[in-house]
């Protein structure tokens, strides 16, 4: 059996401690045993140990101050203390001291053995925590992207190179997945940091009004176009324009922003005069445009020029520990902001963020913490300061090696199940989700609209809400 845990034994003189050893050691943990006190505190100075074990048959008193000062001077680390059961005001002593376990003579192994295991596990998380709190220092070059996970670390890779060119970039990534922050770090990595960066969502500007916030507007163009303005392209010279949601711009508008990258010119509504503009053009979608660009909704030539370097973000859900990473990032902005001292999250809260979905991804975790921020009476984030989504969160399976008829569901269950498990995998793109559950693009539709899949188009026919069209 592996190493399950390294543990420091106090012993006692009586055997109250020793004689667990061999089965401690059969069951795979490896033991470094003390008989003083002193010594085994030294030693925790010097190895890196999952728990410590001590007797309080012989040396009570002391033992209970040993077990205070390893709990201040080693904050974390667990402490199991095994105590006479004869001894009721040393067990309610134990108690009192806030020990990891206290474990009554003679000692259920079953009991020791879970204890020492869910010490293991404390140890392995608060490591990791500490390990993530130091990459958060550490983590300057890229501004706001935190994550040490290796997805990130090649996109910090890709993000440094890409800010090296002038060429443009389309970021790609679900919703809450920090498209806009990827942006800026690429402008303040660039070449043209001392420039401005100038951002614009295309889908909150109304279609009559976009040309001109792009490319500006003559005096006179139109009805209360009482002065000459300069549009979002030329107030980014030097600099980047950044074109969020670009999947939501019309394709009325889509030939003319072709045509200003493909000339670099770009002419202001109402003006016969082409004006030069020198921005760098990052573009951003949670939408798939090659999915788009089939379907005529997106054009081909614009999607090209766009995608010269391809940057997509992953879902939270797939960068591992980098979630307590963000969260803790979160915490002490949201703390520092609302004046509370609040020391970092527990282990159970911890597990429950790792375990969550996230399907609103760095964003919703964000929104998440704040609120626990918040709410809790506590100095330390626990599960009941989590939203109910997130606390009561269990992951879908499908059983298909079950025996018991209970367990099973219909062929229709499964089939809805697995395509939204091959959405999720392919992020939503359309074209690798038919590839692989060999469905043409109007079956796969028209069963996304069946079980009222996300991201289904409407029935032919009818408009975006559902109702005929007239």
């Amino acid at each position: 059996m592996g190493n399950r845990g390294k543990l420091i034994i106090v012993r006692d003189r009586d055997a109250l401690v020793s004689s667990v050893e061999p089965e401690l050691i059969r069951r795979g943990f490896t033991l470094q045993c003390y008989e003083q006190l002193t010594n085994a505190f030294h030693a925790l100075s010097e190895v890196d140990v999952d728990a410590v074990l001590v007797g309080l048959h012989l040396n009570g008193s002391s033992g209970l101050k040993f077990s205070k000062r390893v709990f201040s001077d080693h904050e974390g680390l667990p402490v199991i203390l095994m105590v006479p059961a004869d001894d009721p005001a040393l067990v309610d002593a134990a108690t009192l001291t806030g020990a990891f376990g206290v474990l009554a003579d003679p000692v259920d192994l079953q009991v020791l053995e879970l204890t020492l295991d869910r010490a293991v596990e404390h140890m392995a998380l608060r490591r990791e925590v500490r390990r993530l709190e130091r990459a958060v220092e550490a983590q300057r070059r890229f501004e706001g992207l935190l994550g040490n996970s290796p997805i990130m670390r090649r996109l910090y890779d890709l993000v440094e190179r890409a800010a090296a060119s002038n060429a443009p970039v389309l970021l790609t990534g679900q919703s809450g997945t920090g498209k806009e922050r990827v942006a800026r770090t690429l402008h303040s990595l660039s070449r043209r940091s001392a420039g401005p960066f100038v951002g614009v969502n295309t889908a909150a500007v109304p279609d009559a009004l976009l040309e001109s916030e792009l490319f500006g507007h003559a005096k006179g163009a139109f009805t209360g176009a009482s002065a000459h303005r300069k549009g979002l392209f030329l107030q980014a010279n030097d600099g980047v324009l950044f074109l969020d949601e670009i999947g939501e711009m019309p394709l009325s508008l889509q030939v003319k922003l072709l045509r200003a990258l493909q000339e670099r010119t770009i002419r202001p509504v109402g003006s016969d005069r082409e004006v030069s503009f020198n921005a760098r053009i990052l573009a951003a979608t949670n939408r798939d445009l090659e999915t788009m660009v089939a379907e005529g909704r997106f054009r081909e030539d614009l999607y090209y020029r766009l995608n010269v370097i391809h940057v997509d973000l992953p879902p939270l859900n797939s960068r591992g520990s980098d979630i307590l990473l963000l969260a803790r990032a979160f915490l002490e902005s949201a703390a520092a902001r609302d004046g509370k001292d609040i020391r970092g999250i527990d282990n159970a809260a911890a597990e429950l963020l790792l375990d969550y979905r996230w399907p609103g991804n760095v964003r919703e975790l964000e929104n998440a913490i704040e609120r626990a921020v918040a709410l809790t009476r506590n100095s330390i984030i626990t599960p009941e300061d989590l939203p109910d989504r997130v606390r009561g969160y269990q992951p879908s399976h499908i059983l298909i090696a079950a025996e018991d008829p209970a367990e099973l569901v219909s062929m229709a269950a499964v089939e809805e199940r697995y395509i939204r498990r091959v959405l999720k995998v392919v992020r939503g793109n359309k074209s690798e989700a038919t590839r692989i559950l060999g469905f043409d693009r109007k079956t796969l539709y028209r069963k996304m609209r069946r079980y009222d899949i996300e991201g289904a188009p409407p029935k032919p026919g009818q408009n975006g809400t559902g109702e005929k069209g007239h």
